[in-house]
């Protein structure tokens, strides 16, 4: 796991079309919330992508409000990296490791991922904060990924080895974090 200022999360079409229509996917939100609030407490930027957002709607209000500074860029494309602006924004913060949450996992996040490997990002998808309409294509799809050299993790496990030791300034709050989003 990289330092935090070399980190980017990217938080993928969590439109509410679309966390209505996966499983579990008010679970889901709730474990992106988890993420972009351990995100924002470590200085870690965000990007929110959203798929055709003038017929599907923006990003979940509740979650675009807790990186208020993020910016939120549309596509129409299913890999993130397929979209000239969004691949340009991700460059411009000069991360080495993408940190992946959102959906679908088996179409957006995997083509994201595989297009950021691609273009020698280190990957991390936050198992637990991506979701699917078919939890069993998830699942192939989660294992081909890690096949393919991303690591997916829990999001809960990913940072703490960002926090690395207690005596990191944000242990504390993440520690309530942890606890409020149980």
């Amino acid at each position: 796991m990289s330092s935090t200022p070399q980190c980017l999360l990217l938080c993928i079409d969590m439109q509410p079309v679309f966390i209505r229509a996966i499983a579990e996917g008010t679970m889901i939100r709730q474990r992106c919330a988890f993420t972009l609030s351990a995100a924002q407490g470590l200085a870690i930027p965000v990007i929110f992508t959203e798929q055709v957002p003038a017929k599907l709607g923006l990003t979940a209000a509740e979650l675009t409000a807790l990186a208020p500074q993020a910016a939120a860029l549309g596509k129409d494309t299913f890999s993130a990296f397929a979209n000239d602006g969004i691949h340009a924004a991700i460059r411009a913060h000069s991360p080495r490791e993408l940190l992946l949450c959102g959906i679908e996992t088996s179409v957006c996040v995997y083509q994201t991922a595989v297009a950021a490997l691609q273009a020698g990002y280190s990957v991390t998808i936050l198992s637990d904060a991506v979701g699917a309409r078919r939890p069993d294509d998830a699942r192939v799809c989660l294992n081909a990924l890690a096949q393919s050299g991303a690591r997916v993790l829990p999001a809960e496990t990913v940072f703490y080895a960002l926090l690395e030791s207690v005596h990191h300034p944000f242990f504390k709050p993440y520690t309530q974090l942890v606890k409020t989003h149980g």
